[in-house]
């Protein structure tokens, strides 16, 4: 018994010994996620981030090998506010921590300025932006993860012309590189597809008060009205086009898909409002419900319009880093256009300026308060 007790604190040093070796060998990895985390738009900066949260939870349990060594995901989260100024702050930051893989940011206007400073630093950006801009800097490290504006302007001018019979629309954009951007796309669409664009007004991604453009555009008995921005700006819209007795639709870019839009405008955000979204309908893919459920499980609420999207992007780059053995983002990024991956909500495969080659865009309106599909182009 006695030289049993004289070997216990050699096992357990033994023990400890391993226990280091084993922290040694592994490797954390910062994986950064930008949007904004305040302000208006929170609730879907809140949602990407959880999208990716979910993703490295799930990845850090298969625990992942890579160059012989065990590899923790570790979640660099900042809050860019939606603003451009900020966002190259917020990407100093990141890139000065050490991250070399960000996911966003949300806002096009964050990401054309933000990219820069990831690609100075050799980071690889996948983002949400949809307008065009956002990968024409010929950056390696940009991947933009859902349609573009072209895609989306486009979609929902031929769904107005052709399903709609929509024949006079007026022009809202909220002058950020989005609205502005998205609201050019559905111009050109609209008028090759012979629909009259009867005026074109401007206002904030701050606005609240909306009834001297929306009166303008009464005037002009527009069918529809178009409006390039965000659900915050959306649902008020809604709300006073309802209280001037305007009985136009309201349609949008992906920025309206949310059933923040619903939440915001009440009843007055029905079929009345219809928006295009990249992606195909979450709930018909294959694997779609149950992430859905394990979204929900996890953040106690429904995801809502890019969480999946995120999350997918997330699995690609793992992907990526396990097929080429390597955690250097130009090796991954190469990696990444060199295949494709199969995720919740679509397939992913880039061409050489970091676009999806396909990408599916729906068509939503709402109904009970959430967002329902009604086709998919």
């Amino acid at each position: 018994m006695a030289s049993n007790r004289k070997h216990i604190p050699f096992a357990a040093a033994a023990l400890l010994l391993v226990s280091q070796t084993a922290l040694a060998q592994e490797q954390v990895v910062k994986i950064g996620v930008t949007g904004p985390l305040s302000g208006a738009n929170a609730f879907a900066g809140k949602d990407n981030e959880n999208g990716v949260r979910l993703a490295l939870e799930e990845l850090n349990a298969r625990k992942i090998s890579i160059g012989g060594k065990a590899i923790k995901f570790e979640l660099k989260s900042e809050d860019d506010q939606g603003d451009p100024k900020a966002g190259v702050v917020v990407a100093q930051k990141l890139v000065d921590a050490g991250v070399r893989f960000v996911l966003g940011p949300y806002n096009s206007g964050v990401a054309i300025p933000a990219s820069r400073v990831y690609d100075d630093a050799g980071a690889l950006m996948s983002t949400v932006g949809t307008n065009p801009k956002v990968t024409q800097s010929g950056y390696k490290g940009v991947f933009r993860i859902v349609a573009s504006d072209t895609q989306l302007g486009a979609s929902m001018a031929g769904y107005a012309a052709k399903q709609l019979k929509l024949k006079t629309i007026g022009v809202i954009d909220d002058r950020t590189a989005f609205g502005q951007g998205i609201a050019m796309e559905f111009v050109k669409q609209a008028k090759a597809s012979g629909i009259v664009v009867a005026g074109h007004e401007f206002t904030t991604d701050k606005a609240t008060d909306f009834a001297a453009i929306l009166t303008k555009l009464k005037s002009k008995n527009v069918d529809a009205i178009f409006f390039g921005g965000y659900a915050p700006q959306g649902a008020p819209m809604a709300r006073q086009m309802r209280a001037l007795g305007l009985k136009a639709k309201l349609l949008g870019g992906d920025t309206l898909c949310s059933p923040e839009m619903a939440k915001l405008g009440g009843d007055a955000v029905g079929e009345n409002v219809l928006c295009a979204q990249g992606g195909a309908i979450l709930e018909k893919q294959a694997d779609g419900p149950a992430f859905q459920a394990r979204y929900k499980a996890r953040f106690k609420q429904a995801p809502d319009v890019y969480a999946a999207s995120f999350y997918d992007q997330t699995m690609f780059i793992a992907q990526a880093m396990k097929s080429a053995n390597s955690l250097d983002p130009s090796v991954v990024a190469s990696a990444m256009r060199a295949s494709s991956y199969k995720g919740v909500v679509g397939n992913y495969a880039y061409d050489d300026k970091g676009n999806m080659k396909q990408s599916a865009v729906t068509v939503y309106t709402f109904k009970n308060g959430v967002p329902s599909a009604l086709a998919t182009y």
